[in-house]
C-alpha cells in the first residue's frame, strides 16, 4: 500500500463479544488518528469482524468479503473466520487476516500492510489476549460490554467456535472490575457480562464459586446501573443455581436468563456431546420461574441435528410448549467444516426445513400468547436506545418495549402503558 490510510470502514457480525471487539477496534483506530466512515466505496481500508457460528452466516460473509475485495483496497478480516478459514482467505486477493487473539493489534497490522511487511503468522496464533480496559468507541454509549473469558470447557460435536477460541481462559477479576468501573465512569447505565458460558468462569482453575464472587463484587460497585447476564450452560449453572438466584434478587439485575438447551431429546444431547440432560435443564427453569415468574427466558435450539428422529423432534416441540421461552434462538443444523458432526449422516433438507418452520411457527405463537397478558399493564422501563421516533426500552424482566415519540428519552427511566403486543416486543405509550 503506497499511502497511509485515513478513512476506515468497519462492519461487524455476530455475538455481543464480537460487538465489544469492534468497539475496541474502533477505539484503537481513533487513537491512531484514523477516521471511521459508513461507505466502503470511499474508504481507504475495510475491516470485517466476522462470525462463523452458522453455515448460512459464514457463506454470506464469504460473499461479502469477495465483493469488498473487488474494490481492490485492503480488506482486513477479523473475528472467528481467520483461524477457521485461513486457507480460503489466503486465496483471496487484497485480504489480510487478524486472528481472534490479536484484536488489540489492529493498528500494528495496518502498519505492516502499509510497509508491505504483512505476515499472517504474526497475527494468527493461540496466545491469550485480555480484551479489557481499552479505549472503546461504543455502538451504544449507554451499554458497557465486558467480556469475562474466552473459549469454553465444552467439546460439542457441532461447534466450530471451540476450534477457534480453544479452551477456557478466564480474565483476571480485578481487570474485569476495572473495566466495568471505567465504563460506568464514561456514562454507561447498563453493564452486559458476556462470554461463551458465564457460569464456567474460572472453572479451569477449579474455583466453583468464582462467578458468584465476581457478581458480588460487581454489585458492590457504588453506582447506579442495570446488569444483564449473558449465556450460561445448564451443566455449569445448576451447581450454583441457589447462589445465582440470590444474585438475581438484586433489583439492578435484569430478570433475564439465557440458558441454551439445543434439543428436547436426551439421545440427541448425548450425540451432540452436551454435558447435561433435559431433566437438569427443566429443573433450572422450574426453580428460576418459581422465584421470578415474569422473568424473560431465552434458549437455543438446533433443529434436524444428525440422527434426530421424528420422536426426538416431537420431544423438542413438547419442551418448547412446556416452558414457553420468551426468546428462542433456533437454527436448522448446518454441517460446519472441521467438526465431528459434519461427518455424520445428515437429515434430508426438506425434512430439516419442515421442522425449522414448525419450530418458528410454534415460537411466534407462544411469544405472542405470553405477551398478550401485558395488555394495558403499566411498566417502569429504562430507555437504552433511540432510533428516530422510536425509543427502545427494557423493563426489569428485560422485556423489549417500543415507544413511538419525538421526545428525547435516551437514558431515562419512564412509565409506559402497554397498548399493543407483538411476538417479539410490546408497544407502549407514555403516561
Amino acid at each position: 500500500m503506497k499511502t497511509n490510510p485515513k478513512f476506515i470502514f468497519l462492519e461487524t457480525y455476530g455475538c455481543s463479544a464480537n460487538q465489544n471487539n469492534s468497539e475496541i477496534i474502533r477505539g484503537k483506530l481513533i487513537e491512531a488518528g484514523l477516521e471511521l466512515i459508513d461507505n466502503p466505496d470511499i474508504a481507504d481500508m475495510i475491516i470485517l469482524n466476522t462470525c462463523i457460528v452458522k453455515g448460512p452466516t459464514e457463506n454470506s460473509i464469504k460473499r461479502r468479503i469477495q465483493n469488498l475485495a473487488s474494490l481492490k483496497k485492503p480488506v482486513i478480516v477479523a473475528g472467528c473466520m481467520p483461524q477457521a478459514r485461513k486457507k480460503w482467505l489466503e486465496q483471496q486477493k487484497h485480504v489480510y487476516l487478524l486472528g481472534i487473539n490479536h484484536t488489540k493489534e489492529i493498528t500494528k497490522l495496518i502498519r505492516r500492510i502499509i510497509d508491505n511487511k504483512y505476515n499472517p503468522i504474526e497475527f494468527i496464533d493461540n496466545k491469550h489476549e485480555i480484551k479489557l480496559n481499552c479505549s472503546k468507541i461504543r455502538q451504544n454509549k449507554l451499554i458497557g460490554i465486558t467480556q469475562i473469558s474466552e473459549g469454553c470447557l465444552g467439546n460439542c460435536n457441532y461447534c466450530q467456535v471451540k476450534l477457534v477460541k480453544g479452551n477456557l481462559f478466564s480474565y483476571p477479576k480485578h481487570e474485569i472490575l476495572e473495566n466495568i468501573k471505567k465504563d460506568l465512569s464514561e456514562g454507561c447505565k447498563e453493564i452486559w457480562l458476556t462470554s461463551q458460558d458465564l457460569a464456567s468462569y474460572n472453572l479451569e482453575n477449579n474455583d466453583k464459586l468464582a462467578f458468584i464472587n465476581l457478581l458480588k463484587n460487581v454489585l458492590s460497585i457504588n453506582s447506579s446501573f442495570k446488569l444483564r447476564l449473558g449465556m450460561m450452560n445448564p451443566n455449569h449453572l445448576l451447581p450454583i443455581l441457589d447462589e445465582l438466584m440470590d444474585i438475581y434478587k438484586d433489583n439492578r439485575v435484569y430478570k433475564f436468563l439465557h440458558i441454551p438447551v439445543q434439543s428436547g431429546s436426551n439421545k440427541i444431547l448425548k450425540a451432540m456431546n452436551r454435558k447435561y440432560t433435559v431433566g437438569q435443564f427443566c429443573e433450572i427453569l422450574e426453580r428460576f420461574r418459581t422465584l421470578f415468574p415474569q422473568a424473560t427466558i431465552a434458549t437455543d435450539i438446533i433443529v434436524a441435528y444428525p440422527g434426530e428422529t421424528e420422536k426426538d423432534f416431537q420431544e423438542t416441540l413438547e419442551l418448547i410448549k412446556k416452558f414457553k421461552p420468551d426468546v428462542l434462538n433456533f437454527t436448522r443444523y448446518w454441517p460446519m467444516q472441521g467438526t465431528r458432526a459434519a461427518k455424520f449422516e445428515q437429515i434430508d433438507r426438506k425434512v430439516a426445513s419442515k421442522r425449522a418452520a414448525e419450530v418458528q411457527k410454534l415460537h411466534l405463537s407462544i411469544s405472542l400468547e405470553r405477551n398478550k397478558k401485558y395488555e394495558n399493564k403499566i411498566f417502569n422501563v429504562f430507555v437504552n436506545e433511540q432510533q428516530g421516533t422510536n425509543c427502545l426500552a427494557r423493563d426489569e424482566n428485560y422485556k423489549l418495549v417500543v415507544i413511538r415519540t419525538s421526545k428525547k428519552l435516551l437514558g431515562k427511566q419512564i412509565l409506559v402503558r402497554i397498548k399493543k403486543e407483538f411476538s417479539h416486543y410490546l408497544l407502549g405509550e407514555l403516561i
